[in-house]
This record gives structure tokens, sequence and C-alpha cells, in this order.
């Protein structure tokens, strides 16, 4: 059985539709091996999300992937990248989202439930702060580790013996397997 097939090219279209009804939403566009990559403005990103979900002709039903990643000696300290797909029209769309140490940027759980615990674990392991995330803390490192594990700064031989304690588990399921 053969149903209708939609080209999965990259979104230029998109991209195009995005500057035009949200100008200044894209503070620029890059290409690599048919993935296009938006990098928007932090203070702008639900709103541009809620677009990108409720227009027609982009779709992006469904956020696959979200990540932070952490930078030394660049204009900015972090990333957030999020991956975005279209099942209606099986396009695929980047964006990124860059910070620094004392900013935050907006949750989109409001547009995608799904981004509650990959918000969580950026939180956790990067240090990024989500605004407005209905639950922000730790996911994986216990609630009172005072580091943040995937930081460029964080020191690969360990951390001082006073923080190697078990402490809290930051998931009350954890706390449940202790009791096994």
């Amino acid at each position: 059985m053969q149903g209708p097939y939609v080209d999965p090219s990259p979104p230029r279209l998109v991209i195009d539709r995005l500057r035009e009804r949200l100008p200044g939403a894209v503070l620029e566009v890059s290409e690599f091996r048919g993935e296009i990559t938006a990098v928007v403005p932090r203070e702008r990103i639900l709103e541009i999300c809620r677009f990108l979900k409720d227009e027609p002709e982009a779709a992006f039903d469904m956020l696959t992937v979200l990540t932070g990643l952490h930078y030394l000696n660049r204009d900015y300290d972090y990333e957030v990248l999020y991956n975005l797909y279209s099942i209606p029209k099986n396009h695929r769309l980047r964006l990124k989202v860059r910070l620094k140490e004392t900013e935050t940027v907006d949750s989109v759980t409001p547009v995608w439930s799904g981004a509650n615990w990959p918000e969580r674990e950026v939180y956790d392991l990067v240090g990024v702060r989500f605004h407005g995330h209905p639950d922000l803390r730790r996911i994986i490192m216990p609630e009172d580790y005072p580091y943040h594990p995937l930081r460029k700064d964080f020191d690969v031989e360990g951390v001082p013996a006073e923080t190697r304690t078990p402490g809290r588990a930051a998931s009350p399921g954890f706390r449940d397997m202790e009791s096994v």
C-alpha cells in the first residue's frame, strides 16, 4: 500500500516563514548534510516553538531531542539545542539558543510536555536553568550535589572527598532501590 510521499528535504520554507511572521526570530542559519540549524534569541524560544508547532506549513509536533552544551572562551557559556520533527511533513529542524552563565531560557514544556525530563537533565548535568519549568530539580545527581558534571570546567580527576558522600538521590525511584 502506497500513501502520499512527503519529501523529507530541509524545511527552508519554514525558515522563510519564521522570518516573515516573527521578524528577528532567526539570528543565523546553517545547513550541514541536509539538516538546517537556526540560532534563535533565547528570550523568544517559547514564541518560536509555539509558532513552529502550530503553523500548518511547519507542523513540528515532536521534540525529539533537547540537550545542552557548556563552552569555555566564547561570547556565551551555553547552547541549548532543540531537534524538532514533523510527522505529517516528514521534516526536521534544529534550533539553538545561546546564553551566558547568569541567564535563563524559558521552558518549552508548555509546547511539548516531553521536554520535562530532558530540561531537568540539562539543568542537572550542564547547569542551564529553564524559567517556568514545572519541576526543575536534579534528575540524576543527588539533590545536594554542588557540581554539573558535563560542564567543561568539571574536574575530570574527580571532586573533593567531601562531595563524594551519597547524599539524597535526585529521584524517589533511586531511594526505593536502596531498600531492595
